[in-house]
């Protein structure tokens, strides 16, 4: 009985285990189907995400993560004839919003309303617009930028931009125009070559990581902007800006222009309006700051016109210098019409009509020559068309057709009324006088840029043949009246010291605009004209709109041309050609010239950094035109009392002399033509910033021949 007791314990406990076997085996069937069924879901789910939502989440993630900004592309700089920038673009901080982070847009609006001047409900409709992306200030000034930063405040990023400015200020304001604040060019070369200069958009992606962190995460490739080469120089410029207001301070005019033009090739040297405006600011000036008289402003140009008449006579051959006309003692009638002249004349040579500027000596000559004749010349010279220049706005000036002219028309428009014309077409056209009869088209344009590489001329760019209008001999014979006009005429004021030099004023009354007839008080005062005669070097033009007290053209204009020739001509190298002796050395150096305005030295052009303006690396080795290149620097200590201590000057040229002297300070009183023999106050003497400087040129002694031949240029 035991032992089958046993047996059968045994039985029961194989039974047990072989039910517990099945059991642990059931449950492991039970666990891989589960675990199975739930790999084939997951499997299953995300191969629905990848293969059907793909597109739908990858979207949703790239709005959660991505922000795609279109910034303001980078524009070329613009630099003058020796490279030195006027205009450029530099990268600056704007600040922007992700509304759905801020957390109370009420307290963020309030916070940022202080430390950017912003209104503050003007930011809060910003933050609770629920857009995804919002500007809150563009541009800011890198102060602001951290007092922003250090409020901390979440939703609220940087984001990097390009910002245009002037670092000569005003400088040349009218043919650099200025941008807006998408840096859209609105005004001259800004505007003129803004799809050259403008380059192509910039997209930045803005990327978000896990906290919520911004950052860049790369920028769309394009095109950088050209640079633009101007045919401006920066110290010409300067100079004739600052005669121009010293003229409008003395003789409270409304408005002027001084364009200073190299007649031989076209090339605008300065072209300086007034009022004026500074660029970085342009949205504070008046429209009527911001207008560029040179190209835009419409005048009659009075007694100037006569050198058209005359070269039209004279090209025709119906007279001569010496032919002698009655001038029957200031009055004449045309049509019916009695026109007086300014003073009574009675007999004048051709010579002297246009050194008096006899109203009715012109209308004789121009009736002689006969309407059509006439006509033909004036369009020849280019009045009533555009001259082509590349800046913005240009008129083509206002001269009727023949068929439209009234029978009293001729008499008129020969002492420069009943037509319009512009301060660019007057000038150019005095330029073909002066290079013996070719019309250039004026520009201001030397070059475009991209990296190292020269971009092709076309359109506006794209300069033509000059095209004869005179021949030579007539411009040659027009050269020595206009000189006569300087020498004894009306032009007496603009006499240079040292050089000679030509010229024609004019005083052309304006419409009086509540009676519609000629007022007796409002006067465009100008003078026009060139120096050296045998070798024009440069053409200057003044203009001055109603100047009070004086108000002729000899009396306010001329002197103005004199202060910018005696100025520049030195700095360009231009030898003197009238030997001067001392009484006269004293005369043009009065002290009246630095009492009127201030020395070109102080006038030191820098950049945006405050350091002197370079060229940039990828214009290393560029020359300048037209043999104006940058000199090399002069550094002479000054001690510790201020006093100056004059550098040795011998052999020296003109131009050099000029530039030593004006970058330290001192006055320079140049006598006679080569290179530097004699100086006074000697070398090392030590001077007080202003003092004159007197510097004899001539020729060296043999002995100096070889240096003297490596030094001349």
């Amino acid at each position: 009985m035991p032992q089958n007791r046993a047996h059968a314990l045994m039985r029961d406990r194989r039974t047990v285990n072989r039910g517990r076997e099945r059991t642990a085996a059931d449950r492991l069937l039970i666990v891989a189907g589960l675990t199975l069924l739930w790999i084939t879901a997951v499997f299953g789910r995300l191969a629905y995400l990848q293969l059907f939502c793909h597109s739908e989440y990858l979207a949703r993630a790239a709005r959660q993560q991505q922000r795609t900004i279109e910034i303001t592309p980078k524009r070329g700089s613009i630099y003058d004839r020796n490279m030195h920038p006027l205009a450029m673009s530099i990268p600056v901080d704007s600040v922007f919003a992700v509304p759905t982070e801020v957390g109370d847009a009420q307290l963020a609006a309030q916070l940022l309303s202080r430390v950017l001047g912003i209104p503050g409900d003007v930011l809060e409709a910003r933050l609770e617009s629920g857009q995804s992306f919002v500007w809150i200030a563009r541009k800011v000034p890198p102060d602001k930028k951290e007092a922003v930063e250090a409020l901390n405040l979440m939703g609220i990023y940087f984001q990097k931009e390009n910002q245009r400015i002037y670092p000569k200020r005003d400088l040349a304001a009218h043919v650099l125009g200025f941008v807006d604040l998408d840096e859209k060019g609105l005004g001259g070369i800004e505007h003129e070559l803004d799809s050259k200069i403008r380059g192509k958009s910039e997209k930045i992606v803005v990327m978000a990581d896990a906290r919520q962190r911004w950052f860049d995460g790369g920028e769309a490739q394009r095109e950088p902007g050209a640079s633009v080469i101007l045919t401006l120089d920066e110290r010409v410029q300067y100079i004739a800006e600052r005669e121009l207001a010293a003229a409008i301070a003395k003789t409270h005019a409304m408005a002027g222009t001084v364009m200073v033009m190299n007649p031989n090739t076209g090339e605008i040297l300065a072209l300086a309006s007034w009022p004026k405006f500074n660029p970085n600011a342009a949205n504070e000036a008046p429209a009527e700051s911001r207008m560029n008289r040179a190209v835009t402003a419409l005048y009659e140009p009075g007694s100037t016109f006569k050198l058209i008449t005359l070269a039209a006579a004279f090209d025709q051959g119906i007279t001569r210098p010496e032919e002698v006309f009655d001038c029957e003692n200031g009055a004449v009638y045309v049509a019916g019409h009695r026109i007086h002249d300014h003073k009574p004349f009675g007999l004048l040579s051709v010579a002297d009509i246009l050194a008096q500027s006899s109203d009715v000596g012109a209308i004789k000559i121009a009736l002689r020559l006969g309407a059509p004749k006439f006509y033909d010349y004036i369009r020849a010279f280019g009045f009533g068309q555009p001259t082509g220049v590349d800046l913005p706005g240009e008129s083509k000036g206002l001269v009727r057709r023949l068929e439209s002219w009234s029978a009293i028309s001729i008499g008129s428009i020969s002492m420069g009324q009943e037509v319009g014309v512009t301060p660019i077409q007057l000038i150019s056209a005095v330029s073909a006088i002066a290079n013996g009869g070719l019309l250039y088209k004026p520009h201001v344009v030397a070059e475009l840029r991209r990296g190292d590489r020269v971009v092709p001329s076309e359109g506006v760019l794209a300069l033509a043949d000059p095209r004869r209008v005179i021949r030579p001999e007539t411009a040659a014979t027009l050269r020595r009246l206009m000189e006569r006009v300087v020498l004894n005429g009306t032009g007496k004021l603009a006499r240079l010291d040292g050089w000679t030099a030509a010229g024609k004023t004019g005083s052309a009354q304006k419409i009086d605009p509540a009676t519609g007839r000629y007022s007796r008080t409002q006067l465009i005062a100008s003078f026009t004209g060139f120096a050296p005669i045998s070798n024009p070097a440069v053409t200057i033009l003044v203009s001055l709109d109603s100047p009070v007290g004086q108000r002729e053209g000899g009396q306010v204009a001329a002197p103005v041309f004199k202060r910018i020739a005696e100025q520049i001509l030195p700095y360009l190298d231009v030898p003197r050609d009238v030997p001067i002796g001392p009484r006269l050395l004293q005369a043009a150096y009065r002290s009246d010239r630095a009492s009127n305005s201030a020395a070109l030295a102080d006038f030191t052009p820098t950049d945006f950094t405050g350091q002197p303006d370079q060229p940039p690396a990828e214009f290393a080795g560029t020359t300048a035109k037209a043999g104006m290149g940058q000199l090399p620097p002069v550094t002479v200590a000054v001690d510790e009392g201020g006093d100056i201590p004059v550098p040795d000057m011998s052999g020296k040229t003109v131009r050099e002399v000029t530039e030593m002297c004006l970058r330290l300070g001192l006055d320079p009183v140049l006598v006679g033509s080569g290179l530097a023999t004699n100086q006074k106050p000697a070398a090392e003497s030590k001077l007080r910033r202003g003092a004159k400087v007197t510097v004899q040129f001539g020729t060296p002694a043999p002995k100096n021949s070889k240096s003297r031949k490596g030094t001349r240029r």
